[in-house]
């Protein structure tokens, strides 16, 4: 998939191919329960979830961070497409109130067969290459524990 960014726009693209079916995948996703197990970055800690999984629905975490500040994620669901594909506005507010710029993920999951699935993560729109290098480990985390989940 090609996107044009606009100037100065970063994005991050990480593939996996998971030992699950996309429908086992794609419910770690949108079920609350399942993702408040896997959905936060390997050094941090889950406070909350919230998700409302439908098209103009939201979603909102809370999660610790290493230095022991609490910040919020959020955003809108834009597209629901059971099980192939996700895509939801990113946004984040730090303890001391600062809010990131929006940004846009997109979740592809394509059936490989034999119980795989390629898992393409694009999240796009970043107002710098640091934001987008962050965001790049804080996923990589996220899928790893997420790669773990979905073939327990």
């Amino acid at each position: 998939m090609n996107v044009a960014l606009r100037p100065g726009e970063q994005a991050l693209e990480l593939v996996r191919v998971l030992k699950a079916p996309p429908e086992r995948v794609f419910a770690a996703w949108i079920d609350p329960d399942q993702a408040s197990r896997w959905w936060v970055p390997q050094d941090c800690t889950l406070v909350s979830c919230k998700m409302d999984v439908r098209a103009g629905g939201g979603w909102h975490r809370r999660m610790r961070v290493p230095d022991g500040s609490v910040i919020a994620k959020w955003g809108e669901y834009r597209a629901v497409d059971a099980p192939e594909r996700l895509v939801f506005t990113y946004n984040t507010e730090y303890a001391d109130g600062t809010v990131d710029p929006e940004t846009l993920v997109t979740v592809t999951l394509e059936d490989l067969g034999q119980n795989r699935t390629r898992l393409t993560l694009r999240h796009e729109r970043f107002w710098s290459e640091p934001a987008s290098i962050s965001h790049t480990g804080g996923w990589t985390g996220a899928l790893n524990r997420l790669e773990q989940f979905t073939q327990a």
